[in-house]
């Protein structure tokens, strides 16, 4: 059996978002200010809805008839920015409900609920570590994250740009992976 990472390019591009209300959805990712790049109804009953965030590789579909998972059910999907108070502040512009900025106390990943959530950016805006979140009209919940510099290979143990405690977990997997 083989073993180690893979050779085949692969490319994450779509989720299939479960919605209750086709119409409401569209109006919805259009307020975000995404591109709609499929909106076709067939006459077997499939509709599909596919919406790209502005800079994305990956896209999201919704419609009828091509998902059994419950509306609102898809949690945790993360918009990656640069910026993630100017991201909040677009949303805020296109009337839509974001959560105030938060940071993870412990510095690795943000928390499912707000216990170990802490106010406000990370103080010292490190990579991976502020967030704001907002839902769509059925409660399927997106994470903006801020990521500034991106983990790579190549990590010291003197970067600067990580929390320590995200670097401290990186390095350790770096050194497992490597059979240190």
């Amino acid at each position: 059996m083989a073993s180690g990472p893979s050779t085949i390019k692969m490319s994450f591009e779509l989720v299939l978002l479960p919605v209750a209300d086709v119409d409401r959805a569209r109006r919805f990712y259009t307020s975000l200010g995404w591109h709609r790049d499929i909106d076709h109804s067939a006459p077997n009953g499939i509709q599909i809805v596919q919406f790209t965030p502005p800079g994305s590789a990956g896209s999201i579909m919704f419609g009828k008839n091509i998902t059994t998972a419950a509306p609102g059910s898809l949690q945790g999907l993360h918009l990656i920015v640069e910026d993630v108070a100017a991201a909040r502040a677009d949303l805020l512009s296109r009337g839509i409900a974001v959560s105030e900025l938060f940071h993870d106390e412990g510095g690795i990943f943000h928390r499912v609920g707000p216990e170990g959530r802490s106010s406000g950016p990370n103080p010292e805006r490190k990579s991976y570590a502020s967030y704001a979140s907002f839902n769509d009209p059925d409660g399927n919940g997106w994470v903006m994250q801020e990521i500034t510099v991106r983990l790579t290979a190549e990590l010291k143990p003197t970067d600067t740009y990580f929390s320590p405690q995200l670097l401290k977990a990186a390095l350790a997997m770096g050194d497992e992976q490597s059979g240190s």
